[in-house]
């Protein structure tokens, strides 16, 4: 049974009329503490917020109503739809992020995470596939939740998509690098954009696909999180392709 306090934040307006609650975004807070985070997403001055905030105890607060829009997805993209605050629900995990010393996200965190976010998608009919972090959403702005969130057992519990494949030889060999061209970036591109990143098909390996594979990477492949497409992330990627193709997610 979820136990969830509310604190009511005034940044928040009404959906648009046509929206449906279809993407669940999760975000780390990226503050020093979680009263820092709190106030600033209750401070009508920050012009910022998000549905829920975990604690890293595993205590809940409500901010915003589901069926209100708050302000937490920014200029973002996700299989093709932008202004993803229209159509999304929001959740804040308390953490200091990589600028005030980043870490893991305790057990108590992710438990209460799994049992909310459990009860949101089934209510609004969520698919796997449209649970993303912020980085997915806006990769050349964001980077949380981050290579320490454990995306594996969130999937594990119907909470979004994992790629098991098998064990790689040589896996962080590159296959492309930043700043070629031609035929093999474009077919990375087309696969990212495929699974649901916004990037464009050119065959130009430059800063925004370099920060659309960061993003991909710091989900799906978490051992080593850089602009390089090596064998491990090809893998994952061909395996996340054939997860969707084969399912209704």
């Amino acid at each position: 049974m979820l136990k969830i306090t509310r604190q009511d934040s005034p940044n928040f307006n009404n959906r648009p009329a046509d929206s449906d609650i279809n993407i669940l975004i999760l975000h780390y807070t990226g503050m020093k503490t979680a009263k820092e985070a709190l106030d600033r997403m209750c401070s009508a001055d920050s012009q910022v917020s998000a549905h829920y905030m975990i604690d890293e105890d595993g205590s809940i607060i409500s901010l915003v109503p589901e069926e209100k829009r708050a302000w937490h997805a920014g200029i973002s993209c996700w299989r093709g739809r932008a202004a993803l605050n229209d159509t999304s629900i929001g959740i804040e995990l308390v953490n200091p992020g990589h600028e005030w010393g980043y870490r893991a996200f305790p057990a108590a965190q992710m438990d209460s995470l799994i049992e909310l976010a459990k009860n949101i998608t089934e209510r609004h009919n969520i698919t796997p596939r449209n649970i993303v972090g912020h980085s997915d959403i806006a990769p050349t702005r964001k980077e949380d939740p981050g290579e320490l969130f454990d995306w594996k057992t969130l999937a594990w519990e119907g909470l979004g998509l994992w790629p098991e494949t098998k064990k790689v030889r040589n896996p962080h060999e590159m296959l492309i690098r930043p700043g070629e061209e031609g035929v093999s970036v474009g077919q990375v591109q087309k696969m990212l954009a495929d699974y649901g990143y916004h990037i464009r098909v050119d065959g130009l390996y430059g800063e925004k696909t370099e920060a659309v594979i960061r993003a991909f990477k710091r989900h799906f492949v978490p051992e080593v999180v850089n602009v390089v497409w090596d064998k491990l992330a090809n893998e994952r990627i061909v395996k996340l392709l054939e997860l969707i193709e084969h399912d209704d997610y």
